[in-house]
This record gives C-alpha cells, sequence and structure tokens, in this order.
C-alpha cells in the first residue's frame, strides 16, 4: 500500500529547534506518523513532549544552546540520546536564529551566532548522525531546514541568507556523498511562517501588507503547513530523492 510507505513507526527522530513554531509542528508530525522523538532545544520542550506523548511515542529531550556547543559536545549528546532511545534515524536540522540590523551596521556577534546555529552546526550534527547511519549500514534521513533566503538576497538579514544559502549548497554537497549509503538528504524552504521569527514583520502593517500581496496563497504559513513535507523526506516514500530542496511558501518563489 502507497500509504504504507509514509509510517514511521519504529523510527528515532532527532528535531532541533522543537520547543516552539516549526520545529515543534515537524516533532509532533513525525511522531503522528509513528516516530518516537528526541526534541533538542535551548529552552523547555514541555508543551511538545506533552503533545507527543499523548500519540503514544516516546518522548527524550536535550535542553542544550547549539551556539556553545562544541563538536565534541554534539558528540557525546548524540551518544547519550542513542544509549537512552536507540539509533536515530531521522535528522531535522532545524533549530535557527535571525538578527535584523541594516547591512553598514550590522554586528560581529550577531553574524557569528547565526552562523553557528544556523550552517555550522547543521553540518556538524549532520556529519556525526551520518558517520553513525553508515557504520550501521541501516540508511536514514537529514532533513534541513533551508529558507526563500536560500535562493533570494533577502534585507536587513545578512547573516541569515548567508546561513541559509549555506544551508542549501550543503545540502546538495551531503546528497551527493551520501546517497550511496542510502541517507537521502533533503531540505524545505518555509515561506513567511507566522513564527517568532517573523513577529516583527507581521506587527509592521505596512510591511506585512506588502508581503501578503506577494504570496499567491494569501496568507501567512503556519508550522502546521510543515507537517507534510517533514513527513514525506522522513518516509520510504522519498528514498529516491537526493539533494531537493522543496518551497513551502504559499507560491512565493513562482510569483
Amino acid at each position: 500500500m502507497i500509504l504504507d510507505q509514509f509510517r514511521l513507526d519504529g523510527c528515532i527522530a532527532l528535531v532541533t529547534g522543537s520547543g516552539r513554531g516549526l520545529g515543534q509542528a515537524a516533532a509532533i508530525g513525525l511522531a503522528e506518523a509513528g516516530a518516537d522523538i528526541v526534541g533538542w532545544d535551548r529552552s523547555e520542550v514541555a508543551e511538545t513532549a506533552e503533545v507527543v506523548t499523548a500519540l503514544g511515542r516516546r518522548f527524550f529531550a536535550v535542553q542544550r544552546d547549539l551556539r556553545a556547543s562544541s563538536v565534541d559536545d554534539l558528540n557525546h549528546e548524540i551518544t547519550r540520546i542513542e544509549a537512552e532511545m536507540g539509533p536515530i534515524n531521522i535528522l531535522v536540522n532545524n533549530a535557527g536564529i535571525i538578527r535584523r540590523a541594516d547591512l553598514l551596521e550590522f554586528g560581529e556577534e550577531d553574524w557569528d551566532d547565526v552562523l553557528q546555529i544556523n550552517l555550522k552546526s547543521v553540518f556538524f550534527l549532520s556529519q556525526i548522525v551520518a558517520k553513525r547511519l553508515a557504520q550501521r549500514g541501516s540508511g536514514g534521513k537529514i532533513i534541513n531546514i533551508a529558507s526563500m533566503l536560500s535562493f533570494q538576497g533577502g534585507i536587513r538579514v545578512p547573516s541569515y541568507t548567508a546561513a541559509k544559502s549555506g544551508v542549501a549548497g550543503l545540502t546538495r554537497a551531503l546528497a551527493n556523498e551520501l546517497a550511496t549509503l542510502n541517507i537521502n538528504v533533503n531540505a524545505i524552504a518555509p515561506g513567511y511562517m507566522a513564527t517568532d521569527n517573523t513577529a516583527l514583520l507581521r506587527a509592521d502593517p505596512v510591511r506585512s501588507e506588502g508581503i501578503l500581496k506577494r504570496i499567491p496563497a494569501g496568507r501567512w504559513g503556519t508550522p502546521e503547513d510543515l507537517k507534510g513535507a517533514v513527513v514525506f523526506l522522513a518516509s520510504d516514500a522519498a528514498r529516491y530523492l537526493h539533494g531537493a530542496i522543496i518551497p513551502v511558501d504559499g507560491g512565493w518563489l513562482a510569483s
């Protein structure tokens, strides 16, 4: 049955930034499809844990700020996770931050923080998980969260644009090397979503109106709009998809 290919029963999915927003929706969507969840966030993930466990899935929380995590720290956490939950099959690199300032005033700290979380941690978490998947010979799925700004320049967000453009390129590079190991690496590029990252834009009536006029769907996206794409890329239904970047943007890039 084709629908059976979308089931994730028996899988362990690690989702970074899963305390709220897109990461929370991704974790819940994966749990609804049958996966047990490791929720990684610098803040509490109790709300996500409550929903996941109510679905009858296991949940393991990791509270750690990726800005302050070395590669050794990440390795240690993955070892601890797998000792508790079992082998990770699915990695969703969702954690991300955004800093806004005029280009001529943009500071080094805001540059470094965004690149550390939005790009560096994506590579090294992917590398660590991929090594374990390769050693087991089991295959697996790595799903990165890119952005519309993986394709466009944006305004007042140079570090975010640089990082998300890097995520797009990194997705393709990882896919090229890992496909022969039966590890699928793909990405989702969300559009303008109603999350914390866009709160300032949505609060600005002029900017918000301009954005909505450009979106063919005529509305801001919601975290729930991401669930289907995440489950698809995590499932066997996407077994021959490698290096793809799927826009979930209400048609923004098509307009």
